[in-house]
């Protein structure tokens, strides 16, 4: 049987997962890398939970600036220190803005994977320089890492185009939530029925389209009301704005953030559509979980939607793209329900934790082994080692 390993997880808010996709695919990877009997470290920040241990893997705590700038790249140059005198076996950091400190570990003989998420610098949040260091921090990370890690087959074919180099395809895993017809503590809270509304949940920023969701169902002569869950902690002229359109309709409910995950599935499962906006990253969690839940999507009209749907549901471009869906799934239920069985049909089949962690777990052996995209690594790491070791 193989030794167990000591994995060391990088850059992202750590776990429990309550804040996006890099967290969740944490939570859900390492847990399982745990219980297979790997030493699993995962660096957090910001967190109000302070264990030392959370299903089997071990929690370091560690401080960030909190500025949306440097936020990421304080903590994360703390975490690389901290690794850096542990020395694990293997480094999986989350995020390409993170691509400076993989050169620190490498220094200390670690291989590293580089997961390097959706097309950050296509973000409309980032100002020119944010971009800018984007894209820089792209190319230093595809010079600088040992493997890089995609998440749906869009990202592959970028980084085969744009830089000439593989990737390892490694997907999220959905969430299968099972129908429940009864109403739900979630329902009752915030006065709803079951398959009585359409719901969206994203962070209000431009490239989730959020604006235009609500404008076009505001637009729309939807007989079901719409519910929004989201916010934006940097944006607040973004957010103005779509509390301005959603004043002029009833129907527009704004939940703001809901942080229960109970509450949040009981929303997904008992939803009629799932309005999914998201337009730059790659596989999206929030997809899977409407898909998982058995709740009919309506999205965004983007290569990495379409393939991760397999072509099943309805797609906009704009506020009249949805006005049209919304007029099609509202006069055709049998639609919709064919459409919310043929998601969570494709959720259970092609999108598997257990798998997606076995991907993980090999390719952390076979870093360890001394595979690397880039031909000298693996003779500048044996020297390195033998330098430490000595």
């Amino acid at each position: 049987m193989p030794a167990p390993l000591s994995i060391a997880m990088i850059g992202t808010r750590g776990v429990p997962a309550a804040y996006g996709g890099f967290e969740t695919a944490v939570e859900e990877i390492g847990g399982r890398l745990a219980e297979r009997g790997h030493e699993v470290t995962v660096y957090c920040r910001g967190s109000v939970h302070r264990a030392q241990r959370y299903h089997g893997m071990r929690l370091v705590h560690l401080p960030a600036l909190p500025v949306k700038q440097a936020e990421t790249l304080s903590h994360t140059a703390l975490s690389t220190l901290h690794a850096m005198a542990h020395r694990p076996d293997v480094a999986f950091v989350f995020n390409a803005a993170n691509a400076p400190f993989l050169p620190l570990l490498r220094v200390r003989g670690v291989p590293t994977a580089l997961h390097m998420d959706g097309l950050e610098w296509r973000r409309a949040k980032w100002s020119g320089r944010g971009r800018d260091y984007y894209r820089w921090a792209e190319g230093r990370g595809v010079r600088t890492a040992d493997a890089l890690i995609a998440d749906a087959p869009g990202i592959a074919d970028y980084y085969r185009a744009e830089f000439g180099v593989p990737t390892e395809l490694l997907r999220y895993g959905a969430p299968i939530l099972e129908h429940d017809a009864s109403p739900s503590s979630a329902l009752r809270k915030y006065d709803l029925q079951p398959d009585g509304f359409h719901l969206v949940v994203a962070r209000f920023e431009p490239e989730n389209h959020v604006r235009e969701i609500v404008d076009g169902y505001r637009r729309s002569a939807a007989r079901l009301p719409l519910v929004v869950v989201g916010s934006a902690p940097y944006g607040a002229a973004y957010t103005a704005e779509i509390q301005r359109i959603a004043d002029d309709d009833s129907r527009i409910r704004l939940l703001g953030g809901v942080y229960e995950q109970s509450q949040l599935d009981d929303l997904y499962r008992h939803a009629h559509t799932y309005l999914h906006g998201h337009s730059v990253g790659g596989t999206n969690p929030s997809l899977l979980r409407a898909m998982g839940a058995g709740t009919a999507v309506i999205a965004y009209d983007v290569d990495f939607n379409r393939e991760t749907l397999n072509e099943t549901g309805w797609f906009f471009q704009d506020a009249d793209g949805v006005v049209a869906a919304l007029t099609d799934v509202e006069a055709h239920i049998e639609a919709v329900r064919a459409a919310a069985t043929s998601g969570q049909r494709r959720a259970r089949t092609a999108f598997r934790w257990d798998e997606v962690a076995d991907g993980y777990e090999a390719l952390a052996r076979d870093l360890v082994a001394g595979r690397t995209i880039h031909p000298l690594a693996k003779l500048l790491r044996r020297q390195v080692v033998e330098r430490v070791d000595a």
